[in-house]
């Protein structure tokens, strides 16, 4: 089973937020699949879905973003994964909207929900999904940059990047790390 955990703030009023876009990929991933997602045994809401006769379990941690690796904790401990069948999907503020980034390990990147499960796991070495959000946001309106809803004219690279994204999911559980890499990194490109 390969175990997908997407980032993000639970609640109405962080829907269409710039830090929710790894839960937004999750929603993408289960309206393909129409399933839906429940309360887990956990702080998480979780989902499940076959990719070609492989199970994927979604999780949507609820402990809000800083507080993600409990939640991650968790979930690997329910479901007994090993760490190279766990795949975090969050937001980038390094990285120019719209663009993917994918790694089998790393450091946070000064991510604080990322940060969290490292802490919790005591470990870098599980994959991660990075999605460019973009960061043209005054010195120290980091937090209400990443807390804001994006431009009008960004949503349709937006929809690109979460459908992209979505795909490149897919391809990490039936394919490997190493293919997803090489055909999604990088820029998403939009349609006409």
């Amino acid at each position: 089973m390969a175990l997908v955990v997407g980032l993000g703030n639970p609640g109405p009023e962080y829907a269409g937020t710039r830090h929710n876009v790894g839960f937004r990929v999750l929603d993408e991933l289960a309206q393909r699949a129409r399933v839906r997602f429940r309360a887990g045994r956990g702080e998480y809401l979780e989902s499940e879905l076959e990719l070609d006769g492989q199970l994927v379990r979604l999780i949507k941690p609820t402990t809000y973003m800083n507080r993600s690796g409990r939640a991650v904790r968790q979930a690997l401990d329910r479901y007994r994964e090993p760490l190279d069948r766990l795949l975090v999907v969050l937001d980038d503020l390094q990285l120019p909207l719209g663009t993917i980034r994918l790694r089998p390990k790393g450091s946070s990147g000064g991510h604080n929900g990322l940060e969290d499960i490292i802490a919790h796991l005591r470990t870098e070495a599980f994959a991660r999904l990075r999605l460019g959000i973009g960061a043209p946001f005054p010195r120290g309106k980091q937090a209400d940059f990443v807390l804001s809803v994006f431009d009008p004219e960004e949503l349709p690279l937006v929809e690109v990047m979460i459908q992209t994204a979505a795909e490149a999911v897919r391809c990490w559980v039936l394919e490997g790390i190493q293919a997803a890499m090489n055909r999604y990194n990088g820029p998403v490109l939009p349609h006409r």
